[in-house]
């Protein structure tokens, strides 16, 4: 006859598992009160400030992009810690549903990418959901991964935008330039953003 084999941790030849457990002196362990209350204590995170501005940026597009486009949408993820994602918009749907979409992520801020005939590509900036908002012609893109910058770039750090004078004269160019710096400035003491390191001299 033939000995049966018999797995690790398997079932014998009866289809029965036994249970083994394991006690003390024939008595079950006890647990006392003081390891029933005892918590674990995590101190809070060290930060310089109190996170403010609380400015979300919901960036995504709609139907019809190309592969440039889509990395163009990365590359802003990545440099700007306070935006969110979404799924492609359908071409049927109106642009007021855009506001929906933002309501549902909590966002006041949004960057849409507008393709038309799979060659013109529009960017929408807007203030949701009462406005302003702006439309520009989006061209000669270029991505992270095509220019070889050097130096120390910190991923999430505060960027720094910088105008024309020509904004602070016409009426129209000043609200552009408050609508630039509330959607692309990264809040102060944002939890996801990187301060530079300390200089000494």
């Amino acid at each position: 006859m033939s000995a049966l084999k018999r797995k690790r941790g398997g079932k014998g030849p009866g289809g029965k598992s036994k249970k083994v457990k394991l006690v003390e002196n024939g008595n079950e362990p006890k647990t006392t009160e003081t390891e029933q209350n005892k918590e674990i204590s995590v101190p809070a995170p060290v930060s310089m400030g109190k996170w403010k501005n609380k400015e979300r940026v919901l960036v995504f597009s709609s139907r019809g992009i190309n592969f440039r486009t889509r990395h163009l949408m990365q590359d802003l993820r990545t440099m700007m810690p306070h935006t969110k994602a979404d799924t492609k918009m359908d071409r049927k749907d109106k642009l007021f549903v855009i506001n929906e979409v933002c309501e549902i992520k909590n966002c006041n801020k949004c960057l849409f990418f507008e393709a038309k005939k799979k060659q013109d590509l529009y960017m929408w900036v807007a203030n949701v959901p009462h406005g302003p908002s702006a439309k520009f012609l989006v061209q000669n893109v270029h991505t992270l991964a095509e220019l070889k910058m050097t130096g120390n770039c910190l991923k999430g750090s505060r960027p720094l935008l910088s105008f024309d004078p020509q904004f602070d004269k016409e009426p129209h160019y000043a609200l552009l330039k408050e609508l630039f710096i509330q959607t692309f400035s990264t809040p102060q003491y944002h939890p996801r953003t990187v301060s530079p390191p300390p200089q000494y001299w």
